[in-house]
């Protein structure tokens, strides 16, 4: 991702060193809700933490292995959480979607409008020709997203996911070329 993404109200973008402030403030005032469903997402979340994240998300965008980025308001100042496109498959061609929204910041349709837009430059910069969202069964919040989208609910997959050493059951949706609300 050589420039940011702006659509919709949103600056999608890579990480930087003056983020990290705000994302640990993100990730700690989301405990409760993030941090029901992403391990990662504590009380004790860190500056090295972020650090650290930060680090590996430009590796693995410098080596076009996952696209793990943030969600900012339009000037792309203020963080609203993060998106990413990984797990990419270039053999059958495909990515996994994942999100999460700042507490602060839910339910306003921002994990919404960026699975749109990352979805777009999933088929249109990367030539994916499909992309994933896979959610605990339970997160009826993620679920949603998913489904607005335009997500094809497609199965719940046994043991598709681990969370605290412990698989769950996830939802699994797929989005295809033309298929974006």
């Amino acid at each position: 991702m050589e420039a940011p993404l702006l659509a919709d109200g949103l600056c999608i973008r890579p990480y930087a060193e003056e983020d990290i402030a705000d994302f640990v403030t993100a990730v700690r005032e989301s405990v409760g809700t993030v941090g029901v469903w992403m391990p990662w997402c504590v009380g004790s979340y860190s500056s090295a933490d972020a650090k650290a994240w930060f680090d590996q998300c430009s590796a693995n965008l410098s080596a076009s292995h996952a696209y793990d980025v943030g969600i900012f308001s339009a000037e792309g100042r203020t963080l609203y959480g993060g998106i990413a496109i990984n797990q990419i498959n270039r053999q059958h061609n495909f990515g996994n979607i994942g999100y999460w929204v700042r507490q602060s910041r839910q339910r306003q349709g921002i994990a919404l409008r960026a699975v749109r837009v990352i979805a777009a430059f999933g088929f249109n910069f990367l030539k994916l020709t499909r992309l994933e969202i896979v959610a605990p069964e339970d997160n009826i919040a993620s679920r949603g997203v998913a489904e607005r989208a335009g997500a094809a609910f497609e199965c719940v997959a046994r043991n598709r996911l681990v969370m605290n050493g412990q698989p769950l059951d996830a939802a699994v949706y797929s989005l295809t070329p033309g298929q974006i609300k």
